[in-house]
């Protein structure tokens, strides 16, 4: 099936890249190339061709899937809302050597990007739109919301509770047990020992309220 990937950067380029794992396993995807409001179409990068902008998208004649490289909660669902296009579609994407422990009790909605060396334990439940760069790991069951961006090595450990359009800076952890609410922004290596409150920003080990 036909892809794009909406976003052009490096993250783009990674995910083109995750692309290029998965089809050396099945061949499913067609990378045709990508979708980006910020560049003008017809430049190109290692892995292919900006095509347009969101205009673009939403006048495209054929079924087209579509990946997103936004690492902005805010941003990213903005963009899935301004999406109109009845013949798009927002696939799964999951590395092959993601390790999901027990796929039976793994419920997991639409438009999420697993990056390699993930683990999700098992009784997980994820949302929509969530992205997990690589080596993030899902204790056992934990719930998390939609417009999440986990970081690289983000550790969230068992029956932990995650709202929506949160983000988790590189290497955080989160304990046992938590409940992180949503538009909650988490440092860099931080350790949350406690609830979150909603459209915060948390920093430090253990991480602490930072006023913004």
């Amino acid at each position: 099936m036909d892809l794009v990937i909406y976003g052009a950067g490096g993250f783009g380029k990674e995910i083109a890249c995750l692309i290029r794992a998965i089809n050396k396993d099945s061949n499913h995807w067609n990378l045709i190339g990508f979708i980006d409001d910020g560049i003008q179409p017809g430049e190109k990068n290692r892995y292919g061709t900006v095509l347009g902008g969101l205009s673009f998208l939403n006048e495209y004649s054929q079924k087209l899937a579509v990946v997103f490289s936004i690492a902005s909660p805010s941003i990213l669902q903005s963009l899935v809302s301004s999406i109109t296009n009845p013949l798009v579609t927002f696939p799964n994407i999951i590395a092959p050597n993601v390790n999901i422990f027990d796929a039976e009790s793994f419920s997991l909605g639409k438009g999420n990007v697993f990056f390699f060396g993930c683990r999700i334990s098992c009784d997980v439940q994820i949302g929509d739109f969530n992205l997990f760069n690589g080596f993030v790991s899902l204790g056992h069951d934990v719930t998390m919301g939609s417009y999440n961006v986990l970081g690289p090595s983000t550790r969230v450990s068992g029956n932990t509770i995650i709202g929506d359009s949160n983000l988790f800076g590189v290497q955080s952890i989160v304990l046992q047990g938590l409940k992180i609410g949503d538009h909650t922004r988490i440092g860099p290596n931080s350790v949350i020992i406690r609830d979150t409150k909603n459209n915060s920003l948390y920093y430090g080990n253990p991480a602490k309220r930072v006023k913004m």
